[in-house]
């Protein structure tokens, strides 16, 4: 329905649109506009003109007075032209003597130069060498360090695991050592320093025959080796 109404508006809207041209194009064609015509009337007239009389201006003439001028004679004089930089300061220029170069000097020199830069490449070479060495000992000596003290860690743990701690005896401790041959056999064993607890000096006397059948590991190094090791007593 919209539609349709929208439809039938703008036909209407057209028609009027043409029906007012249409009478505007009629209105033009048969109405005349009514032109004006404008035109000059001739008039008479009288023309009056004024003569004002001039007056006559005296001009005076003023005699220019001309003053002679003096004519003086100019006098040639020959200039001489050294005179006239004479006054002018200009610095002495003194001559540099070059210096006679020795060429056998030179090469001198230059030998020693060369000589001292082989003798220093040879000392820094010599100085990485021994510092490769040296490294290279710290090396051998910090794995042999490490397998001593894993060596040495066995021992005491072994130790250990044959000592029975006694009752009442706790911060007390033994000072013993131990000797062993190259391959891990007991060789001794002794107490350095007992403990004040009798209980604890008793029980550290019979590590001795508990030790007795007991093989130790090997020694890294393959010689005979004396540990100390410290007895605790932790309940």
């Amino acid at each position: 329905m919209d539609n349709r109404r929208y439809f039938i508006l703008s036909g209407l809207l057209s028609l009027s649109l043409f029906t007012f041209f249409l009478l505007l194009f009629f209105y033009m064609l048969f109405v005349n506009p009514s032109n004006k015509s404008y035109g000059l009337e001739k008039k008479n007239y009288v023309s009056v003109s004024l003569v004002m009389p001039q007056k006559k201006h005296k001009q005076t003439k003023k005699k220019a007075t001309l003053k002679k001028a003096s004519s003086k004679a100019v006098v040639n004089e020959d200039i001489d032209v050294n005179d006239l930089f004479s006054d002018v300061w200009t610095p002495k220029v003194t001559k540099v003597k070059k210096k006679k170069v020795n060429s056998q000097r030179l090469k001198d020199i230059s030998k020693k130069v060369k000589t001292l830069k082989k003798e220093s490449k040879s000392r820094l070479s010599e100085k990485v060498m021994k510092i490769d060495s040296s490294d290279s000992q710290e090396a051998t000596a910090s794995s042999a360090a490490d397998e001593v003290n894993e060596y040495l860690a066995k021992i005491q743990a072994i130790v250990y695991e044959h000592f029975h701690v006694p009752p009442n005896t706790a911060g007390e401790s033994v000072e013993t050592v131990i000797e062993l041959d190259p391959l891990g056999k007991m060789k001794d064993f002794r107490i350095i320093r007992y403990s004040q607890s009798e209980a604890l000096n008793e029980e550290v006397d019979k590590i001795k025959e508990r030790l007795k059948n007991v093989i130790f590991p090997k020694n890294p190094q393959n010689r005979s080796s004396r540990t100390v090791v410290v007895l605790i007593s932790k309940e």
